[in-house]
Order: structure tokens, then C-alpha cells, then sequence
């Protein structure tokens, strides 16, 4: 019998661009349950991504089990693990399904988020507490 383990989304509840991206991706039954964390709440893996010195604005994290996945890595196991059923979750799995793919593509959606989120006036999460980075 395969274990499931626990998946936790962990993502910027503020931005529309990731809102969206997180609230339509979906994982095959089979890994486990997907569980979205916004990163300005705390919480305990919140805490952990900090202690692990990833930066929550500059990348999004999947924890699955004990183990980190951050930016590109991120959404490249997303792809992997993710259902293969309706447009959205087929265009992710052929966009990210590929570890190069993903580390090209993953820092332009990056950059057009921080454009997103310098236009709409947001704050950044800044949970590596970084004096003078609190605007994109």
C-alpha cells in the first residue's frame, strides 16, 4: 500500500495571478490531499520555509512530506502530481512537466507577478524579515 502524504501549497494569498494558478491546480488523488497555505498568515510551515531561508517572494513552496520544493521546483512537482484532466491542469502539466522548462519559465512568471503586485500597490511578504524590502 502506497503512504500518502501530507501537500501543503504554500503561495501568496494576495496575488491574483497565484490565487488562481493555486486555487484551479489540482493533484492526483493517488499523492495525497493538497492543502493551500497564504504564506501572510502564520503558521507553523510558514516557519519552517523562514528557518530554511527561502524567500516566500520570490517563490512559491511545496512541501510534500518533509521535504521542500521551492520556485521553479515547485511548480515542476505540481505538474508532476497533478491530474491530467481539464484544460488548465493538462496546460500546467505540459508547461512544468519538465525540469528545464520549468527553471526558463518559471522566473518571467515570477517577474510579470512582482510587475502584478508593484501595480496593485502590494506589500511584500518579506518573511526573512530584510530591512528596506517591504515593496516590489
Amino acid at each position: 500500500m502506497v503512504e500518502i502524504e501530507d501537500i501543503e501549497l504554500v503561495y501568496d494569498g494576495e496575488c491574483p495571478a497565484c490565487d488562481f494558478y493555486c486555487r484551479r491546480i489540482r493533484i492526483d488523488e493517488t499523492a495525497g490531499e493538497l492543502r493551500l497555505i497564504d504564506a501572510r498568515n502564520d503558521s507553523k510551515v510558514v516557519q519552517e520555509i523562514t528557518d530554511a531561508g527561502l524567500d516566500i517572494d520570490q517563490g512559491m513552496v511545496l512541501k510534500v512530506g518533509n521535504n521542500l520544493y521551492y520556485g521553479s521546483d515547485a511548480i515542476n512537482a505540481l505538474a508532476l502530481i497533478s491530474t491530467k484532466s481539464g484544460w488548465f491542469n493538462r496546460l500546467s502539466y505540459y508547461c512544468f512537466r519538465s525540469q528545464r522548462v520549468s527553471k526558463i519559465l518559471y522566473p518571467v512568471l515570477r517577474a510579470c507577478r512582482n510587475l502584478l503586485l508593484k501595480i496593485l500597490g502590494k506589500k511584500k511578504i518579506n518573511n526573512l524579515q530584510v530591512e528596506d524590502n517591504d515593496r516590489f
